[in-house]
């Protein structure tokens, strides 16, 4: 038997006014099936939906997406009160994509709210940029980045360009919150409010990366660089391709398998470029070609992965931490180099993100401020400084880079084309990729980080999340690989304590969910429950001086050897 709640929520479904395709498939579904699509209402997070595609309450399908744009729509009037609303959509190559851009176009619009619709799919960086260039109080953006195809998503961002914080994101809940049926929602499209945008905005974006270039006489020395690159049947084959070959790159092959847009990423089992099975096509092609650099876009183009040949020869794939580290280190000294630098710059990171960010900073004399995970946080730090300190650019290790400032959310576009001049550039003092990662191991300290999630899927997960975290707070390790636990610091209750003399210090970042263990050599470990998914994200950062980059492997060794330690003891 069918549960009394869920099954008076599909009788409301059924006798709304949601067309017959949907309550047709409503109809068919059994009991499991209905369960699960109607157990919850799909969740506006801090972020927006996310959810698999389908009929029902907890899927994403335009009665969902109406009902949040319904929402967002009425908390706009609301902070915007005699202003002329103006809100930009982009989409990406999901399946269904277009179609809720659509129904968030016609929403917004038959609430008299004008709105830019990007005539095809686009990165969604692109929607950041353009939300302030057309001087918008919102924007949306339809993906699920690289979450499986079932799944699509709604990214709400603000009127500076970033995805929605405090106190907005919480009112914005509030509202979609507060429609309780379809019959509240307009769907009644308003041509008049649509406006389509394209080119002229990828031609006002694509010269603001251009303007990046720091080394140009460089790129043009080293215009024949071999680079592949694949949007795994994402937006990035809308830019980057472009992006290069207008910087001067002249040798960029596509990887042809995954060039043409699809939802359903026939080609692999994940469209993430963390994942090494995602880039398996655009490594053989480097393979076959001998290429320098080699790159991978997620389906939204906001994450970017990076491999190049190692000491060995072989294709290997970079985590996040070391594409960031040699990416920042690159920046900050050509902004050196170009006399660009006086003190008054700063690179941002988050909280999980390699400490040798930090210690390049102090080097070149530049702030690095850390922010909790997630770039609207990076975001909002900037908006914050403006007009004290000039980003550069930052960072998180889960492959998200961020390069100047008139984008405020990761860029796969802006990083393709800084990770390609960076690699012309080492290439042109006659190193690889992996010889400039040695370069700043040997200068700085070789840090090397580790990630475990563990998925603990429903209500007997989250239970068993929390417990871990509780039993973290209370019965903190003593040591770990032999090493003495000094500092603990506790998001959720601001507060840092130096496990020696148990003086404690407060945390001036907002409350979340994560524990950080600081060892006496200046390893942390990091413990964050996932704000998304069902899992617990443990980051593992150790490091250690390198003397001369003959030593990197067996340093390298060490290392991993003290991250497999750590891991056992905690159990994962």
């Amino acid at each position: 038997m069918i549960d009394q709640a869920i099954q008076e929520k599909v009788d409301k479904w059924l006798n709304s006014a949601i067309d017959d395709e949907s309550k047709a498939a409503i109809r068919n579904m059994n009991e499991n099936e209905l369960a699960d699509s109607f157990y919850k209402d799909l969740e506006f997070g801090t972020g927006g939906l996310r959810g698999v595609m389908g009929a029902g309450s907890n899927r994403m399908n335009k009665y969902t997406v109406g009902m949040a744009t319904q929402g967002l729509a009425n908390y706009l009037k609301k902070s915007f009160p005699d202003e002329e609303i103006k809100v930009a959509i982009a989409h990406d190559s999901r399946n269904n994509s277009r179609f809720f851009a659509e129904t968030t176009a016609a929403v917004f619009s038959a609430n008299n709210i004008h709105v830019y619709l990007f005539e095809d799919l686009r990165p969604t960086p692109e929607l950041s940029y353009a939300i302030r260039k057309l001087g918008c109080k919102s924007g949306v953006v339809l993906t699920a980045s690289h979450n499986p195809k079932e799944y699509n998503g709604y990214k709400a961002y603000w009127d500076d360009g970033a995805q929605v914080i405090a106190p907005h994101d919480k009112n914005i809940i509030q509202e979609v919150q507060a429609i309780s049926g379809v019959e509240q929602v307009k769907f009644e499209k308003n041509d008049a409010k649509i406006e389509s945008i394209g080119r002229e905005i990828d031609e006002a974006y694509l010269q603001e990366i251009l303007n990046l270039t720091l080394a140009p006489e460089v790129i043009e020395k080293q215009h024949t660089l071999k680079i592949v690159f694949s949007p795994i049947h994402g937006t990035g084959i809308t830019l980057i391709p472009e992006v290069l070959k207008r910087k001067g790159f002249e040798s960029v092959t596509v990887v042809e398998e995954q060039a043409i847009p699809d939802g359903n990423f026939p080609t692999v089992v994940y469209p993430n470029p963390e994942e090494k099975e995602a880039m398996s096509l655009a490594l053989k092609k480097a393979d076959e070609i001998h290429a320098d650099l080699v790159m991978a876009t997620d389906p939204d183009s906001d994450r970017v992965g990076i491999a190049a040949r190692n000491k060995q020869g072989e294709y290997e794939i970079l985590n996040g931490n070391q594409a960031a580290s040699i990416l920042i280190y690159y920046l900050l000294t050509k902004w050196k180099e170009n006399g660009k630098l006086n003190g008054n710059q700063m690179i941002i990171k988050t909280i999980v993100t390699t400490d040798l960010l930090d210690k390049m900073a102090t080097s070149f004399g530049v702030d690095c401020p850390s922010t909790l995970t997630g770039f609207k946080f990076i975001a909002a730090l900037i908006k914050q400084e403006e007009g004290k300190k000039e980003f550069i650019g930052g960072g998180e290790e889960s492959y998200g880079y961020m390069i100047s400032d008139f984008v405020r959310d990761k860029d796969a576009i802006a990083s393709c084309a800084m990770l390609a001049e960076m690699c012309a550039w080492a290439k042109d003092q006659g190193m690889t990729v992996f010889e400039l990662l040695a370069k700043v191991y040997e200068e700085f300290g070789f840090y090397l980080e580790d990630l475990v999630s563990l998925t603990k899927k429903g209500m007997k997960g989250a239970e068993e999340i929390q417990q871990m975290m509780a039993d973290f707070r209370t019965n903190t390790p003593k040591t770990l690989a032999g090493l003495k636990v000094v500092e603990l610091l506790d998001y959720q209750s601001s507060k840092s304590k130096n496990l020696n003399s148990g003086e404690e210090s407060d945390i001036d970042l907002p409350k979340s969910n994560v524990l950080q263990f600081i060892l006496e050599d200046g390893s942390k470990i990091s413990a964050r429950p996932s704000g998304t998914e069902p899992k617990i994200k443990f980051y593992i950062s150790v490091n250690q001086s390198l003397e001369s980059k003959e030593q990197y492997d067996e340093v390298k060794s060490t290392l991993q050897n003290k991250i497999g330690q750590i891991k056992s003891e905690l159990g994962l």
